[in-house]
């Protein structure tokens, strides 16, 4: 089952990155990868990740050491199965395209080449806040020599 559903949330990311560097940006697609791909992932990721804290699926660590999100072990019990390993990457593909997405529609408002973006985009799908903090930069640096706010 972890199988699939990890296979399916990576097309999911994967369609929707594709999409989002390499075609026209319509309102639609814009809207399709933000509905059908950010939304779509967010939801695999809470309906799993509560599933899976409630102990209702694929439950995680010995009885005495629960997971939870308020000690180191308690994060690594999360990741000590297959469901909680799933979950986590759905979390940084969910989050990483809404910034890329972001970034995407920022870059276009502020009149910046797609052949300039697609390095960005491209970092930011690979290792999502280096991607960031790039473009953050690259655009600081833009608004800085023009004179105006970022």
């Amino acid at each position: 089952m972890w199988d699939a559903i990890f296979g399916a949330v990576n097309v999911i990311a994967i369609v929707c990155w594709i999409g989002l560097t390499f075609l026209p940006r319509w309102p639609t697609l814009l809207a399709f990868i933000l509905y059908c791909g950010v939304g779509l992932l967010c939801l695999v990721y809470a309906v799993f990740l509560f599933s899976i804290v409630a102990g209702w699926l694929d439950p995680v660590g010995p009885a005495d050491a629960a997971a939870n999100f308020s000690t180191i072990e308690g994060v690594r019990g999360i990741f000590l199965s297959d469901g909680g390993v799933t979950v986590g990457w759905t979390h940084y593909l969910a989050f990483d395209l809404f910034v890329g997405l972001w970034i995407a529609r920022d870059a276009d408002a502020k009149q910046f080449n797609r052949i300039v973006q697609a390095p960005v985009l491209l970092a930011t799908f690979l290792a999502g806040p280096l991607g960031l903090l790039v473009w953050l930069i690259v655009r600081e640096r833009r608004a800085r020599k023009l004179g105006r706010p970022s």
